[in-house]
């Protein structure tokens, strides 16, 4: 399978078939790296934030390509406020889901605890974001005596 371009050095980049070393890939199989749709592969390309390159009927990847793509992926872990990371790890900041993993239990009883006051989160734009120290209190004072008046009523 050969790829034709209009730039003479891409046709050299992408002259090699996708079975022979694997260098580029479907959308198909991108999307199954990446752990997405095929929707979602398609709509990066579109929107030229995944370089990739039609053969006449199919777009085909390169494999540092999409690397790249994914280095450079939104991710919510990096989203800043004023110049500073929402949910920074080693200042103690944490968001709604990584407490709740924290803690172990669901997302939306982190909602609801902030919203009833029980714990203590502020909100930086359109983000809840919580510290440690709110979390250990939250963890003290509700969740193990939640814990203590459920095993004393099972006896």
């Amino acid at each position: 399978m050969e790829f034709q371009t209009s730039n003479p050095e891409q046709n050299l980049m992408m002259s090699e078939a996708p079975s022979v070393g694997k260098k580029v890939v479907s959308i198909t199989e991108a999307a199954r790296i990446n752990g997405v749709t095929r929707q979602a592969i398609y709509v990066a390309i579109k929107q030229k934030k995944l370089k990739a390159y039609k053969d006449s009927t199919r777009w085909t990847i390169r494999l540092e390509d999409l690397e790249e793509y994914r280095r450079q992926k939104y991710s919510r872990a990096k989203s800043t406020f004023n110049g500073e990371l929402l949910f920074d790890n080693s200042k103690g900041y944490f968001s709604v889901n990584q407490v709740a993993k924290m803690l172990g239990v669901p997302a939306q009883k982190i909602y609801y605890a902030t919203r009833i006051g029980l714990l203590k989160a502020s909100r930086k734009g359109a983000a809840w974001v919580i510290h440690v120290d709110d979390v250990k209190e939250y963890q003290k004072n509700y969740l193990e005596k939640q814990e203590e008046s459920s095993s004393s009523e099972a006896m």
